[in-house]
């Protein structure tokens, strides 16, 4: 190409050059109409060849295209110097905003150049030589026409080098990024993703890594092996019934490969090796067919093993197409730094013999691949086919709608239909289903190729020759050789991979390690792993329950077994206190007109709400409209209970009681009678106390064995425990309700010691039953007595009276008389021996059930709750035979895990090594 063809003023190109190869970079002089009057710096025909290859470079991030090239391994300005000769349509007048950007790109360049050029010729022959103030820099003569990738517009890096189109096939470099001249970063980035792989993280990770997806018959067996360097199996089509994974790494070792099996099971995975490591390509083909077969033979592969497919022949299988995967590691000197996996081909239909579900199956396969953010879709299209009629490319624009992370490959170019090669060729020009990185086009061996055993360095050779001969590319535009054969898609691949490999790696750091912590946490939310020595460990268990059930038993601060018992206790002793009888001193015929009001004297000792219980209104209150009298009366009706005894009715028990009594004297019998149809009815409130506490103290042995015995095993030791406790627990009932029993029986029979209190009781009632009687024959001193009482002024003479009285008595010598003493002094009653008798009654019940109500809870508390406590261990120890000589059988029994915690905790255990050591390798990065 020649220089004035172009169109460009020279002198743009050399003010440029001039202004930003100084040192001290100045500012633009104005617009490009004083640019261009800028005398040229050189004059001879060379300089201005030699500045114009650089012009090139400057304008080639300018209007006419607006990319860029990278070379990894050199600076910008190296990589200037190298760029080969390219046809580039430059428009003759340039405006501000491309002066702008051309002003910024050489600015980088310049400080390249300043800080870290490496590019220098040994001889000034080499080139041609440029001078500047501080700086001398060679060029060298024009390379071969070709083109390096294409990326972004926004990056103003500046174009680099790639690989030839007559790139030597026979070269130690390689392709991709085994060319040691690359940037090592990059290969550190593809190394550690290899990494990764290798410790399982991507189960579980979305890693970097690049799906090949095509439907059958696209090409993409042979893509791989022109990528791989390997040969595929093809026989009976299993190279596409299942994922290949391929992990290639450049090394300085011999070339080997390491083949094995990933297999997916109930949300896990582990990898099998298959094999022995290869050293020899030609045994990877016949390796990987065998692997394939164990991986389409389940069920055959549990029963016999994964190395029963490296003997004999195999050529049934039982699945057509599996989602687990044959993984191919390869390394050696002349190996790309690649990953990529390659999956079954889309199909569109199935034979008559076919599985029409099979179609759903791949491309479910294939979507859990290429539906991860991190996936690089290579996207295989054959070119023997109608473009619309393969749905990969169907599927590729599902999960990445707008072609970023998509590359297109066309195969077999060499069977397009005359006539038809622009369609194709507009692919490759991205003018058609445009993606950001482009399509590439491979020719790969022919049948015939493949049957003649071409080795892969003739397959190169004669793919370079196809692009170099075939018209219909190479009329290609130059700018787009880049986009043809095998090497440079490779090295894109590798380039694109690193690229995203280096920006997710922050994202997956943090990933991993929130991923330990929830992993951890989860572990430690399970059960505690079986011990090596259950025996001992079950003892364990039994003491620290026995000691957590003696703790509670005892009582604890907080709400516990004793706090819940309270409640049911109170009941109790308040159903006991109304059994009470409700006698009345007013005969029976004056029953709903009289009723005897409150004991006062009982309030200050059993508290109000006793007091309001006892012998006073709650047994039968007037109606709403009824009002007291003095005497006793009330103007209306008094609803009755029917729990009333009035006085009459016990007087005439006593006299059918008499049998040789003398006259005025009642036998004992007949309050004997009384009290024990009153304690009769303490027996329900006992037996009911007991049931109470003893459903409270089942419920709460039980949530402590849950405690303590819940995480063991599969739970038989915390069932055993809560049979033999409960068997405990019934016999300990069984003991209390004998003794319950025992009570009651001595209750039967009045008795008490405690004779004061008792006496105390009957003067108290029967002061009360009197004055309640006495209120109808002598209203007036009773009335006083009442006004006395309660310090109120009284119709019948003030409360001042009776003050009198008692000073009167104390003047006298006699003390400690009470008002209600007074009522005494009036004349006998015809009922007085019935008003003893209820007042005999009612005193000792007042003394019998405080005693009961005390006894009964404490005789539950023995027996029940300490009882429970009591001799536990031992009924443990015995029920469990632990300590007999089967006893270490039995514990081994008992401790065997739940097999879905097991599998819980073994999947965790799994994923949290894969995690740390995913996190050891990114800890190495750089090192």
């Amino acid at each position: 190409m020649h220089f004035f063809a172009s169109g460009v003023d020279t002198n743009l190109a050399f003010y440029l050059f001039q202004l930003h190869w100084t040192p001290h970079r100045s500012v633009s002089k104005g617009p490009y109409s004083q640019v261009c009057r800028l005398p040229p710096l050189v004059g001879d025909r060379g300089a201005y060849s030699s500045a114009f290859r650089v012009l090139q470079v400057i304008l080639f991030v300018g209007p006419a295209r607006g990319r860029r090239q990278v070379a990894s391994g050199w600076p910008p300005v190296s990589a200037c110097l190298l760029i080969r000769e390219i046809d580039l349509s430059i428009p003759p007048i340039l405006d501000v905003k491309s002066l702008r950007k051309i002003d910024r790109v050489i600015h980088r360049a310049w400080l390249s150049v300043a800080f870290h050029t490496q590019y220098r010729p040994n001889t000034p022959q080499a080139g041609t030589q440029l001078l500047s103030p501080s700086h001398t820099l060679y060029l060298p003569p024009p390379l071969t026409p070709t083109m390096g990738s294409i990326t972004s517009d926004d990056d103003l890096s500046l174009p680099t080098t790639t690989s030839s189109d007559s790139t030597n096939l026979g070269s130690n470099h390689g392709v991709g990024l085994s060319n040691p001249l690359l940037s090592q970063s990059s290969r550190r980035m593809l190394d550690l993703v290899n990494r990764l792989h290798s410790t399982g993280v991507q189960v579980d990770i979305d890693l970097p890594q690049i799906a090949v997806i095509g439907s059958q018959s696209a090409g993409k067996s042979s893509l791989i092996e022109s990528i791989s360097g390997i040969t595929l199996p093809r026989a009976s089509g299993t190279c596409t019934r299942c994922p290949t994974e391929c992990r290639l790494a450049r090394s300085s070792d011999a070339w080997k490969c390491t083949v094995s099996l990933r297999i997916f099971e109930d949300g896990k995975v582990r990898n099998e090796p298959f094999g022995d490591v290869i050293n020899k390509k030609s045994e990877v083909e016949e390796r990987i067919k065998r692997a394939q077969w164990a991986i389409l033979n389940p069920s055959l592969r549990e029963t016999k093993g994964a190395k029963h497919f490296l003997t004999g022949d195999h050529h049934g299988i039982e699945l057509s197409f599996s989602s687990n995967c044959v993984s191919l590691q390869i390394s050696g000197p002349d190996v790309a730094d690649l990953s990529f996996c390659d999956l079954p081909g889309l199909i569109a239909g199935v034979g008559m013999a076919g599985n029409a579900s099979d179609i759903d199956l791949v491309k479910a396969l294939v979507s859990s691949y290429i539906k991860r953010p991190s996936c690089i879709v290579l996207l295989t299209v054959a070119c023997e086919t109608d473009f619309q009629n393969q749905g990969a490319q169907e599927l590729a624009k599902v999960y990445d709608p707008l072609g970023k992370r998509t590359i297109g490959v066309l195969t077999k170019p060499d069977r397009i239909p005359a006539g038809e090669e622009p369609h194709w060729i507009a692919l490759i020009r991205n003018e058609k289903e445009p993606l950001d990185n482009g399509w590439y086009c491979v020719k790969q061996p022919s049948s015939a190729q493949l049957k003649a055993k071409i080795t892969w360095a003739e397959a190169r050779k004669s793919e370079d020759e196809f692009f170099a001969s075939t018209a219909a590319w190479t009329e290609l535009d130059s700018m787009y050789h880049k986009y043809l054969r095998t090497a440079n898609l490779v090295e894109r691949l590798s380039s694109i991979l690193s690229d995203l490999i280096s920006k997710r790696l922050p994202q997956i750091q943090d990933e991993i390690e929130k991923s330990i912590i929830i992993t951890r946490d989860a572990l430690n939310a399970l059960p505690k792993p079986p011990s090596s020595d259950p025996q001992n460990e079950v003892a364990n268990l039994l003491h620290k329950f026995v000691r957590d059930l003696s703790k509670h038993v005892e009582g604890v601060p907080e709400e516990g077994l004793l706090q819940s018992i309270r409640p049911a206790q109170e009941r109790f002793r308040r159903a006991v206190r109304a059994t009470a009888p409700d006698f009345q001193p007013f005969e029976k015929r004056h029953a709903k007109k009289k009723r005897i009001g409150k004991a006062n004297f009982l309030q200050s000792e059993d508290g109000h709400e006793d007091f309001a219980s006892s012998d006073s209104e709650e047994h039968a209150r007037p109606s709403p409209n009824s009002s007291s009298r003095p005497n006793g009366a009330s103007s209306t009706e008094i609803v009755l209970t029917g729990k009333e005894i009035y006085i009459d009715e016990v007087l005439d028990r006593a006299n059918q009681a008499r049998t040789r009594e003398l006259p005025g004297i009642y036998p004992f019998v007949v309050q004997e009678t009384f009290i024990k149809s009153i304690i009769k009815k303490w027996r329900n409130p006992a037996e009911e106390l007991c049931r109470t506490v003893f459903h409270m103290l089942s419920a709460h042995v039980r949530q402590l064995v849950s405690v303590h015995f819940g995480a063991f095993g599969q739970g038989m030791l915390e069932q055993r425990v809560k049979v033999l406790l409960q068997d405990h627990l019934n016999k300990c009932l069984e003991r209390t309700e004998e003794r319950i029993e025992w009570l009651m029986l001595l209750e039967d029979r009045p008795f008490s010691l405690n004779t004061h209190y008792l006496a105390d009781y009957k003067d108290k009632f029967l002061a009360h039953y009197r004055t309640a009687r006495e209120k109808d024959r002598h209203p007036p001193l009773l009335s006083a007595i009442e006004a006395y009482r309660s310090k109120s002024p009284s119709p019948f003479g003030a409360p001042v009276g009776v003050a009198k009285v008692l000073a009167s008595l104390v003047e006298m010598g006699i003390v400690g008389v009470e008002a209600e003493a007074l009522a005494k002094l009036l004349e006998p009653d015809e009922m007085e021996p019935a008003l003893n008798i209820m007042a005999d009654v009612r005193a000792y019940f007042q003394v019998a059930y405080k005693r009961f109500a005390d006894n009964i809870p404490l005789a539950i508390d023995y027996e029940l709750i300490w009882g429970a406590e009591r001799d536990v261990l031992q009924a443990l120890n015995v029920g469990l035979c632990i300590n007999t000589d089967e006893g270490r059988r039995i514990c081994q029994e008992l401790a065997q895990e739940n097999p879905t915690v097991a599998g819980r905790r073994q999947e965790l255990q799994k994923k949290l090594e894969r995690m740390q050591a995913a996190s050891k390798q990114l800890l190495q990065i750089g090192s």
